[in-house]
């Protein structure tokens, strides 16, 4: 299957967002632990759960993009393309789960610099609309 453009630059858009989020995530870490250095811990840690985290967020949007570009070229009834799109949001939770779990139990990754990327997409897509920055164009 090829890639269409569309999932090509909203996955673009994303993952510029979600890596913004995450820069600022760090630098939040950074002064946190400067300013309580006993309670907020900031080493490499830190860097790859966010990093980590981040390309798992991106991932996600990513597969839910082939999949609605799957849906979308018509090859699947009406009954078909719901199914897809449960499985595939049935695989998609799972391995943010995953993830979650593993950012938790692994020592060396920060729980909570993990888990917090997951969050950019969500909040990226929400920000990019509420400030008008892409304009989406009708359907005509």
């Amino acid at each position: 299957m090829k890639i269409q453009p569309a999932v090509k630059k909203e996955t673009g858009h994303i993952a510029c967002w979600s890596g913004a989020g995450t820069i600022l995530m760090i630098v939040a870490f950074a002064v946190c632990h400067k300013l309580f250095p006993d309670a907020v811990p900031f080493d490499y840690k830190v860097v790859l759960g966010g990093v980590i985290g981040a390309a798992v967020s991106v991932g996600n949007f990513f597969i839910m993009g082939l999949t609605v570009q799957k849906i979308a070229s018509g090859e699947q009834s009406d009954e078909q393309a719901y199914k897809s799109m449960k499985i595939s949001y049935r695989y998609r939770s799972m391995a943010q789960l995953l993830w979650i779990v593993l950012a938790m139990v692994l020592p060396f990754v920060n729980a909570a610099a993990g888990i917090i990327p997951l969050f950019f997409p969500s909040l990226s897509i929400k920000l990019i609309n509420i400030l008008g920055i892409i304009k989406a164009k009708p359907n005509l």
